[in-house]
């Protein structure tokens, strides 16, 4: 079983993005498409605050016509975030992930932000883990 540690290494780029509760939404959605990914980690006087994501974007902006550039993030943030640590496996991740209905996980190591893995990683990974096993059953079956 994959864990969220092998996960992390195998992304071609590690970086975790964050931005402050007090900068614009706009400012948010704008870090997200020029680093095509879809959520934010949310600081606050250096510390984790929250998450922001494109679906945070979608219903609390655009569905309740609010300005995305003078609403800070903090407005539309989600402050319980979830997070996994390094150690778990990808099935545990997605069990949460469909559970709570969420696309993103920061990875936290004691209280150090590591890495954060999305709904794609995971997919991406279990698509690995099955061809992987296919070609094992192959060369099984053929004798190699």
């Amino acid at each position: 079983m994959t864990s969220v540690a092998q996960v992390l290494k195998s992304k071609p780029n590690q970086e975790v993005y964050t931005i402050e509760a007090s900068d614009s939404v706009y400012n948010a959605i704008k870090l997200m498409a020029e680093k095509q990914i879809g959520a934010l980690i949310v600081k606050e006087n250096g510390s984790i605050a929250g998450i922001v994501t494109e679906r945070d974007y979608a219903r609390k902006i655009v569905l309740m016509d609010r300005s995305s550039k003078t609403t800070p993030v903090r407005d539309i943030m989600s402050s319980a975030v979830r997070f996994v640590r390094p150690d778990q496996t990808t099935d545990e991740c997605m069990a949460l992930m469909t559970e709570r209905r969420m696309r993103h996980l920061p990875v936290m190591d004691n209280d150090d932000l590591i890495g954060m893995v999305s709904i794609g990683d995971l997919v991406k990974n279990i698509i690995a883990e099955q061809q992987f096993t296919i070609q094992q059953l192959e060369h099984y079956i053929h004798g190699a």
